[in-house]
């Protein structure tokens, strides 16, 4: 059980690196000014092209992340029983995080159809909810409340 543990905190923090450092990229693509100007598509094309790369591996880290999770639940009954409030709430912030993972794709989807809506600001915010969702998840799993 300890290596599944470990697996899957190891591919936790590798998705929750690719949900930090997208939205990143997407607030500098917002600041790029539209219509590009030449000087800057370079830049652009150089940006979406690592996004995409990004978001790509980041979907690689998240189905080994939520699997290992299940694993850890059902086969070895982690939160099974009275008194494991928490693990729903965890569900439930997965739940948000995978959420969050598809908005990403679909952030960046606008971007390369040119369709971006979004302000560099806005992006901003965006950008914190991971650190929320981790927060979240952390102090459920250590801290169990109830």
């Amino acid at each position: 059980m300890l290596w599944i543990k470990s697996l899957h905190i190891v591919f936790v923090v590798s998705w929750f690196a690719g949900l930090f450092y997208l939205p990143r990229i997407l607030v500098n693509l917002a600041q790029i000014p539209q219509p590009t100007p030449p000087e800057s598509r370079a830049e652009q094309a150089r940006l979406l092209l690592m996004a995409q790369k990004l978001y790509r591996f980041s979907h690689v880290l998240a189905v080994p992340a939520v699997l290992f999770g299940l694993a850890l639940w059902l086969h070895y009954g982690i939160g099974r029983g009275p008194g494991n409030g928490w693990l729903h709430a965890k569900l439930l912030v997965v739940f948000l995080t995978i959420g969050y993972h598809l908005a990403c794709g679909s952030l960046l989807r606008k971007f390369v159809a040119g369709r971006n809506v979004r302000s560099h600001v806005w992006l901003r915010w965006f950008n914190e909810v991971p650190v929320i969702l981790l927060l979240a998840a952390v102090v459920l799993v250590v801290v169990k409340p109830f």
